[in-house]
């Protein structure tokens, strides 16, 4: 539960002042050993904690997961595997996968979404880690508008789409090769731009650090970069973004 929430029911009388108390002196973490996890993230920032799911053991995974779960009633994980994903759906039937972007989730089916964040992908090579990006700004609340395949090779497409790409209160982009795509939109738009270097690209991209360099010395202005292929860091600066720029403001501080 959260604190407004916690609080609200004190209100109705559904839990005891006693009960409410328990909330609130509860550990800021849970030590499982293995790992420590940070149960009062959502409390300090807005937003729970997620889970990175590549490396892990099944055991911790499993453990992992079930735990962020019964915590908000919903959960996040990313770069998980098939067999990852096959794992813990056997546990939890309800969890969702997406193996284009390797996102499993349980979400919250009440769940509104506002604003208006636009993520934008160079090439079709590049939609895994722009889904990654467009999953996980809609998992934290956000309305998102996708627009994929409008490299500068052929920058008519891009064009076209202008008018959806300014309305939007940020604009990811996400590109290989020489990633040009962000320095293109951020001279198009008067909202902030989150650039994702991805690791498409022949010999001398280098696993996408030439993508990674060009966006780094944009000579447009209100450019941030992110990690190269790091989809899900894009979505959330971009959350917070549109979450100022909606007025959703953060009910748990």
């Amino acid at each position: 539960m959260e604190i407004h929430e916690v609080l609200e029911k004190v209100k109705r009388r559904e839990i005891s002042i006693e009960e409410a108390e328990r909330f609130f002196r509860k550990e800021t973490y849970e030590d499982l050993g293995y790992a420590k996890l940070d149960t009062h993230r959502k409390v300090r920032t807005g937003y729970a904690e997620v889970i990175f799911c590549s490396g892990k053991a099944d055991e911790h995974l499993l453990h992992i997961f079930g735990k962020l779960y019964e915590e908000d009633g919903e959960v996040f994980g990313t770069r998980a595997s098939k067999e990852q994903a096959k794992m813990l759906q056997k546990h939890f039937p309800m969890a969702e996968y997406d193996p284009i972007s390797r996102i499993i989730q349980i979400e919250k089916p009440e769940k509104q979404r506002v604003g208006k964040i636009a993520v934008c992908s160079a090439g079709t090579a590049d939609i895994p880690v722009a889904e990654e990006a467009a999953q996980t700004a809609e998992y934290f609340g956000n309305q998102v508008e996708r627009i994929y395949d409008v490299g500068v090779s052929g920058i008519h497409r891009l064009l076209s789409k202008v008018d959806v790409i300014q309305s939007a209160n940020c604009v990811i982009a996400v590109a290989g090769m020489e990633g040009a795509l962000a320095s293109v939109i951020g001279g198009l738009v008067e909202r902030p731009v989150v650039a994702v270097p991805t690791s498409i690209g022949y010999g001398a991209s280098m696993n996408g650090i030439s993508a990674l360099l060009t966006m780094i010395n944009s000579c447009a202005n209100g450019i941030s970069v992110v990690n190269i292929d790091n989809g899900y860091g894009a979505g959330y600066i971009a959350s917070q973004i549109n979450r100022l720029a909606g007025g959703q403001g953060n009910h748990e501080l």
